[in-house]
């Protein structure tokens, strides 16, 4: 058998070999019960793969196995023998006689499923050996372009890793792999019957456009202040943990909510708490706040707080995050709650690394940056919220457009969507005229009777301008906005027009 040592070094010179965890017999003992009978495969709990194995021999046997089987082939050392002919590792052990001892005396069959289970935690424990190296190999590097928390971070990234079974064999996918992922994207999108492919925002005009919220996405939702932004956040978290908590009670094959993570970085936890109560109580957040609440409205408000105590909504208001620091708390998250969804509220609140701070739009590039990377690590869509520019208010025409999103670039760059809330009633009620009195003129009762006539048009209505789409087209969707219980939905009109646009 090759020799299993392997000589750790801190510097040129060696210290006392150190024996990696492993069980080489526990390996052979699997490989031989897996060749004894196939079906062994079919009933593992543990997800063996073939970099699980210490013996970089029993690596290439494993995964010829699995090439095999997956063709419905059998693999046995008969089946194994032509591939292996030329192998100088296995001409060291007898050459294909190996194969056949493995499968000797059959004692991997009295417990396949602990072997491979002994296998995985010892790959695992290989791979923490691995990130330890690493760690204290970066802490003692004391260069000045080092910073300390980046450290820190990229540490309990490699840990939240090795935690999750990823680290090892975390290469690049075969195309193979991802078209089968794709194609059961396609598969739930067909079966949903509104044409969603990742997670919904359980609005369905923007399911619609978008076909959901995908995986590894990073989505910024943008607005001037008064838009909505954080309304149509807390809509759209409230849709997809609820979507998920009905999964869960009713089932079925594919899940369109999920738990979600909420960083509110303005507004507290009970605030939070109180906008989505009332939104789903149907009550105004001003009269909930101040007390002044019916008998009826107050009951409604108590179903509605019994309905959402078992809501999947995890809502973090830790004040002035950095972006690895948000980046270990959603970690957590994921790791403890298993959360698919993650909004941010809102970017600009979040700090990068101390030496971008002199520079705020090298800060606001590192954060944009950081989402995204935080989306690809968790394989979550990241909903980001952002500020517009003040050149929107400069402009006749209010609409936003991307050049208005502030401070950097990048933001647009690192975004798989970008969308941008807009309502034209904000601004129609800001140039509201005197109403008319006995005095007024007939020019003045015309121009109020314009501006009310106009006002009808556009109450209750919003957009949501769609303008970066990576996978697919941009375009506005109209929604229905309750500005009293701060609440969109879709509408019901067909005819949506420029729906308050003009």
């Amino acid at each position: 058998m090759p020799d299993t040592k392997l000589l750790i070094r801190s510097d040129d010179s060696a210290v006392p070999a150190k024996v990696l965890p492993a069980n080489i017999e526990a390996e052979a003992a699997f490989l031989g019960a897996v060749l004894i009978d196939n079906r062994v495969l079919e009933e593992l709990h543990t997800p063996i793969r073939p970099e699980h194995f210490f013996e970089p021999l029993h690596q290439r046997i494993y995964e010829r196995i699995l090439k095999l089987v997956d063709r419905n082939a059998t693999a046995s050392p008969v089946t194994l023998k032509p591939y292996f002919e030329g192998d100088a590792a296995l001409s060291s052990l007898g050459g294909t006689v190996y194969l056949a001892q493995l499968t000797a005396d059959g004692q991997g069959l009295l417990a396949p499923g602990e072997l491979a289970e002994q296998i995985y935690d010892l790959a695992l424990l290989r791979e923490l050996v691995s990130v330890g190296r690493s760690l204290v190999e970066g802490a003692l590097d004391t260069s000045d372009t080092v910073s300390p928390m980046e450290r820190v971070a990229q540490a309990e990234a490699d840990l939240f890793r090795v935690a999750e079974g990823a680290t090892v064999g975390n290469d690049a996918s075969s195309f193979r792999d991802a078209s089968l992922i794709a194609i059961k994207m396609a598969e739930a999108a067909m079966n949903s019957g509104g044409g969603i492919s990742g997670k919904t925002t359980g609005l369905a005009v923007i399911d619609q456009k978008t076909a959901g919220l995908h995986n590894s996405d990073l989505v910024i939702l943008a607005g001037r202040p008064g838009m909505g932004k954080t309304s149509l956040a807390t809509n759209i978290a409230f849709n997809c943990a609820e979507e998920h908590l009905k999964w869960q009670r009713d089932g079925g094959e594919f899940n369109y909510g999920a738990p979600v993570a909420f960083f509110s970085l303005e507004m507290s936890a009970d605030q939070l708490a109180t906008r989505i109560l009332a939104e789903q109580a149907e009550i105004s957040s001003e009269s909930l706040r101040m007390g002044k609440l019916s008998r009826d409205e107050f009951q409604r408000l108590s179903f509605a707080s019994q309905r959402l105590a078992e809501l999947p909504l995890y809502i973090d208001d830790t004040p002035a995050l950095t972006i690895a620091a948000l980046r270990t708390r959603a970690r957590r998250l994921k790791r403890r709650y298993d959360v698919g969804l993650i909004v941010v509220d809102y970017l600009q609140l979040l700090q990068g690394s101390g030496r971008a701070n002199d520079n705020r739009v090298n800060e606001i590039s590192e954060i944009s940056r950081g989402l995204k990377t935080l989306a690809k690590e968790l394989q979550v869509p990241v909903i980001a919220l952002s500020q517009l520019s003040r050149a929107v208010e400069q402009r006749e025409d209010k609409r936003p457009m991307l050049s208005d999103l502030r401070e950097s670039g990048s933001i647009e760059q690192d975004a798989d969507m970008v969308w941008f809330i807009f309502r034209a009633e904000y601004y129609h009620d800001a140039v509201r005229p005197d109403q008319p009195n006995a005095e007024s003129t007939a020019d003045q009762q015309a121009k109020y009777n314009e501006w009310v006539e106009k006002h009808l048009s556009l109450v209750n209505k919003a957009t949501l301008i769609v303008a970066k789409q990576r996978h697919g087209s941009t375009g506005n969707v109209p929604l229905h906005f309750q500005s009293e219980i701060t609440k969109f939905t879709s509408p019901n009109m067909r005819d949506y027009g420029d729906y308050g646009m003009e």
